[in-house]
């Protein structure tokens, strides 16, 4: 007997083997089935609800997809012979309840059991994001949610340019841009999307060339119009967040009610010459809901609010602010960390200082509390420009 053999005869007589189906019965009451294949593998085919890990890199990774060490893990490879090996570091992992399934995905397909087959990332998509499937935060799973994920930036501006061009770079699968201003050569100082031989095209087809030319996998949707009450829940609906770079009160305002009146989370940002905050607003989060806008500011308030066009601002400071800001929504995409959720992130350029307030939801709000009734669009229902 080769050694080989010997091994797995040992294993064999180590690690319980259950057949496809009772792994099956196991995973519906309360088990865990683990597909430990190769993507090429999984392609293929997979059992429906399993988790997808491959063999590289599992040991390091399987506690962030398996946290239980007490829950009954369903360890399936092609044959039945790869999974013995992996039950056994489970086991040594701490796992208390671990099997292999005879014949594996072979045996399972052949008796006619329900599998599905997956969304998996291509050798481009592999070599594209190596750094992130290394991540066990991120890893293949959450690549695969980021290329799902449709994303609006309110801008091409200033903190719209770096927003969007990390969520592309990141595989955001579709970023959605709308600005209504065509590029003129006092934005090329902060608006980093633009090029002096894009001066005069609308910001929107400036910034798809950009975006399309560092990563063409993605979609990239231009929204060449004003945003106002009457289209800004037509476009707000396509996506599943929204990152606000506006630069003027009514877009914020209307922007807010509607994030709140569809439930999307809005990870806001703004800048003030070397100022700038970071925010993610999301009271219709299932758990531990953030206050709105309108939880900080009920009303525009009448004083003048000055645009960057009208007050200036440190072309590099859009581009800290807006990096924040596509931090927080990757985040919020995967689920990870702690979002800036009830906090604002408050920098100070001059004194390289970052300040953290906190901030509560209004139980009087006339937006996002449990009391407010929607009454629409009133007060913002003007056409809203963008950053200059």
């Amino acid at each position: 007997m080769s050694t080989k053999d010997q091994r797995i005869a040992e294993l064999t007589k180590k690690i319980p083997e259950v057949s496809p189906v009772e792994a099956k019965n196991l995973a519906e009451s309360g088990g865990i089935l683990l597909d430990i294949r190769e993507s090429d593998e999984v392609a293929q085919g997979s059992p429906t609800n399993a988790i997808r890990m491959g063999r590289a890199y599992l040991e390091l990774n399987i506690e962030q997809e398996i946290p239980d060490h007490s829950k009954p893990v369903l360890v399936l490879c092609q044959s039945g012979l790869r999974s013995l090996f992996v039950a056994e570091s489970m086991l040594m992992l701490g796992y208390d309840n671990v099997s292999s399934v005879k014949g594996g995905f072979t045996q399972w397909k052949n008796e006619g059991l329900p599998f599905e087959q997956p969304p998996t990332l291509n050798a481009d998509a592999r070599e594209r994001y190596a750094r992130h499937i290394l991540m066990p935060n991120v890893g293949e799973k959450g690549q695969l949610k980021l290329m799902a994920a449709k994303v609006l930036c309110i801008g091409a501006g200033g903190i719209g340019s770096p927003v969007a061009m990390y969520l592309a770079a990141a595989g955001v699968g579709t970023l959605g841009i709308v600005d209504h201003d065509v590029v003129d050569r006092s934005n090329l100082q902060r608006q980093i999307l633009h090029r002096e031989d894009t001066i005069g095209i609308p910001k929107v087809e400036s910034a798809k060339q950009t975006l399309n030319g560092l990563n063409p996998t993605i979609n990239v949707v231009a929204h060449q119009e004003h945003i106002d009450a009457d289209n800004v829940e037509q476009i707000l609906s396509q996506y599943d967040l929204v990152v606000d770079g506006s630069d003027n009160i009514p877009t914020r305002y209307l922007i807010n009610d509607a994030c709140v009146h569809l439930g999307i989370p809005n990870v806001h940002g703004a800048v003030f010459r070397f100022e700038g905050q970071v925010t993610v607003f999301w009271p219709g989060r299932k758990t531990e809901p953030g206050p709105c806008y309108r939880c900080l500011f009920p009303t525009p308030s009448n004083e003048l609010v000055l645009s960057c066009s009208q007050a200036g601002v440190l072309g590099v400071l859009p581009g800290v602010i807006g990096l924040l800001q596509a931090v927080e929504t990757v985040k919020v995409l995967l689920g990870i960390g702690k979002p800036l959720i009830g906090r604002m992130m408050y920098y100070d350029a001059l004194d390289a200082s970052v300040t953290e307030l906190k901030m509560k939801r209004n139980p009087d709000c006339p937006v996002c509390s449990e009391n407010a009734t929607w009454t629409g669009y009133h007060g913002v229902n003007v056409a809203c420009d963008l950053d200059k």
